[in-house]
């Protein structure tokens, strides 16, 4: 599919963030409301410290990442759409019709510029940081112009009640959404399924063999590792797994680390990242692995000699609608390792 860009249409918003907006058509209803229809209650969330509002659902969202637009297709919205960007692997099959239907803004980062053009009523992105003067725009700016801008709720967890773990955030930005768009049972439905799933590793996670520790290898760079550090959806992954992550004590989301430190530390288990459809030099599961192998500190690692590596698509280890099926995946190759009874 070629990427397709609305061009040269003025930053004219159809709704503020107070919702005052010429009537829209609106989603179906999932279910009923209290206090009036769907169409005419006012829905307020809170993301990452800045209330919006909406008086009727957003008609022309944007994504500015591909996991939210996969949050977004998962939930079938791709009639609110007007625009993606910012992808960074293939889309997997059960969206890749739906997506082929939205405009690609951009394949890369989206600019201020495209984003204005696609004239959204709704920008939606699971990092704060694409939201600055050099990308899409600051949340302030944008706000003032009369875009309101929804960061997932995992991006800010110091803004979040005490106890929540990382995916009980994915799943508040599930409900959000859903509400946003008044599509709340569509909304459940996917908090419930993927709820299931997270119970069922813990469940797993109990019957581990010893608390094995997990090296979650992201990428490598001129041979460096890049980890996971503490905070993110790895350290949540391997609590519930019955494990604990390797370099949990670097607060960090994903640190440059040596092999030096890796052979000190010498986990049990390496999950490996394949990025393979990024295309950069050892971006590919297959090629961390062979350099590895070819590297004299990490040839000697437990997991390296005893092939204690369990290979899975690298964005899955960053908060998303497909998180879940990583953690199923790690959860098996405990399983199939011996880790797990």
């Amino acid at each position: 599919m070629s990427p397709r860009t609305r061009l040269g249409a003025a930053f004219v918003l159809a709704l503020t963030v107070t919702g005052c907006a010429a009537p829209a058509e609106t989603v179906p209803s999932s279910g009923p409301s209290s206090g009036g229809s769907p169409a005419q209650q006012v829905v307020t969330v809170t993301s990452c410290g800045q209330e919006l509002s909406f008086q009727r659902p957003p008609s022309r969202a944007v994504t500015l990442e591909q996991s939210s637009t996969e949050l977004l297709l998962a939930l079938g919205l791709q009639d609110r759409m007007a625009g993606t960007s910012n992808l960074k692997t293939e889309i997997p099959p059960r969206y890749r019709a739906a997506y082929e239907r939205i405009p690609v803004l951009n394949p890369k980062i989206i600019t201020s510029e495209q984003l204005r053009a696609a004239t959204p009523d709704l920008a939606v992105s699971p990092f704060a940081s694409l939201f600055t003067k050099d990308r899409a725009g600051t949340r302030e700016e944008l706000h003032r112009a009369g875009l309101p801008t929804y960061v997932s709720a995992v991006d800010c967890p110091d803004l979040a009640e005490n106890g929540l773990t990382p995916f009980d955030l994915l799943f508040q930005d599930y409900e959000n959404l859903g509400r946003i768009f008044r599509a709340e049972e569509r909304a459940a439905a996917l908090v419930a399924e993927q709820r299931a799933a997270v119970e069922a590793a813990a469940a797993s996670g109990k019957e581990a063999t010893g608390r094995p520790s997990i090296l979650w290898l992201y990428s490598m760079f001129n041979g460096v590792p890049y980890v996971a550090g503490d905070g993110g959806m790895p350290s949540a992954m391997s609590e519930l797994l019955g494990a604990e992550n390797a370099f949990d004590d670097v607060d960090e989301l994903w640190p440059e680390v040596s092999w030096e430190e890796v052979a000190r530390r010498d986990p049990d288990v390496i999950v490996i990242g394949d990025l393979s459809e990024r295309g950069r030099p050892g971006d590919s599961a297959e090629e961390k692995i062979a350099m590895m192998r070819e590297n004299p500190l990490a040839a000697e690692l437990t997991a390296v000699r005893e092939n204690r590596l369990i290979e899975v698509p690298g964005i899955e280890m960053d908060p998303s609608v497909r998180t879940v099926d990583t953690l199923r995946l790690v959860a098996d190759g405990l399983r199939r390792l011996g880790r797990v009874r």
